[in-house]
């Protein structure tokens, strides 16, 4: 009740809508196409095979129902740390809505602090320093970047998404140039319907390929700062989740073309095997590449986790202070310090091996409270508000179902 008090004072300070559709794809690009890809196609193609590209078309539409649902709420509540807002419109507990936000928090802190560890791998090939100290000077300067104006940094981050999406292409440039058999083996991607050991086997893929795609849903946790979020907030949040699919589906097919699927998955670095055979440029070229796609992962991170400190401060959750906006680049320069700290503690301290797995269950959980969330407000009213994208009543249980069946699965196969 205090903290209501004070901020019925003091109302918090709004974030500027300065994103547009265009920021907001790239944004989703940036935190959704990451280095999985880069490992995930050597897996992929050892357990699948040629029908590989499947499970990523497959994944795909298994994500779809839960975006379905974050682009319904989305645009219903178009705030900071949106999951904590869903779950207390929904079920009126204050408790569970800070929990969800902060579990949102703590995946989002491990994710970014498994990155720069990464990237610290790449950098380390350019750079002669000891990995802590490349990781400290990677996240202290990620962080700078995440307090300029929020236009800037995600305009920054945006040019880093085209680099890292830009590798992506040109291996599919390589590939589709490289002669006939792309399109000439197509045939092959489809199993035989009676072959039930094939379509099982097809099934775990898809599981794997799911965490490919795990990242599209923080576009809901910058909405308070898109233009138009009824209009652009559900289109960027589908062309995220579209153009993932597409890319990725390429990119394996391309993959087990070029590269025989049992040398792929034996490889340590198949993409780079694959980039290497179809352009004869040096690994380095891959490695540059990969730097930024590490260190835009950051980014991207840093800049989700403190807007929903700054949410749920503003929602009366946390101290009142996270609130507060930098008078020249309009950013919660606090929040976003905090988050940068706490990133580098756990990257510097913590081995991230068992941490790292804990990321995609506790995604898998947030969805599956965010469809329920919805299927709770659904169930209360006769109709939705005027101007809202509305998603018809199965999906929110689709959604739901999926993300139970999956944590399920994941737990089964850990």
């Amino acid at each position: 009740m205090a903290a209501l008090t004070i901020i019925a004072r003091h109302p918090p300070q709004s974030l500027a809508r300065s994103l547009t559709l265009t920021h907001a794809v790239l944004y989703g690009l940036g935190v959704t196409i990451g280095a999985g890809i880069y490992v995930l196609v050597g897996v992929a193609a050892g357990r699948s095979g040629m029908h590989a590209p499947l499970a990523f078309i497959g994944a795909a539409l298994v994500m779809s129902f839960s975006a379905g649902t974050f682009a319904e709420l989305g645009t219903r509540m178009p705030v900071s740390a949106s999951e904590a807002a869903y779950v207390e419109q929904a079920f009126d507990r204050r408790w569970l809505s800070l929990g969800v936000g902060l579990l949102v928090v703590v995946t989002a802190i491990i994710s970014a602090a498994t990155i720069s560890v990464g990237s610290a791998g790449y950098l380390g090939v350019f750079v002669d320093l000891p990995a802590p100290w490349i990781i400290s000077l990677v996240v202290v300067g990620m962080g700078l970047v995440a307090c300029l104006a929020t236009r800037q940094s995600v305009t920054l981050a945006g040019i880093m998404t085209l680099i890292e999406v830009g590798g992506l292409v040109l291996i599919i440039a390589a590939g589709l140039g490289a002669g006939s058999d792309v399109v000439t083996r197509l045939s092959e991607i489809l199993p035989a319907s009676g072959d039930i050991a094939v379509w099982v086997g097809l099934s775990g893929t898809t599981l794997i390929a799911v965490f490919a795609f795990i990242g599209f849903e923080h576009l809901v946790n910058v909405a308070e700062e898109v233009k138009y979020p009824s209009r652009t907030l559900p289109r960027a949040l589908f062309a995220t989740l579209g153009l993932t699919a597409v890319i990725y589906a390429l990119v394996v097919w391309i993959a087990i073309v070029a590269v025989p699927p049992e040398e792929l998955s034996r490889s340590p670095a198949p993409l780079a095997l694959v980039f290497e055979q179809l352009t004869g440029m040096p690994l380095v070229t891959m490695s540059m590449i990969a730097v930024v796609a590490t260190l835009n992962g950051v980014i991207v991170h840093m800049i989700m986790i403190a807007r929903v400190l700054y949410g749920l401060a503003s929602q009366g959750n946390l101290p009142f202070a996270l609130t507060r906006l930098n008078p020249t680049t309009g950013t919660p320069v606090l929040a976003t310090a905090i988050g940068v700290g706490a990133i580098l503690m756990l990257a510097l301290a913590v081995p991230l091996a068992g941490l790292a797995d804990l990321t995609a269950r506790c995604t898998l959980a947030i969805f599956a409270i965010v469809n329920l969330a919805l299927i709770r407000i659904k169930s209360r009213e006769s109709e939705p508000p005027p101007g809202v994208f509305v998603c018809p009543g199965w999906v929110p249980f689709a959604g739901l179902v999926s993300s139970i069946t999956l944590l399920m699965l994941d737990r089964v196969a850990g």
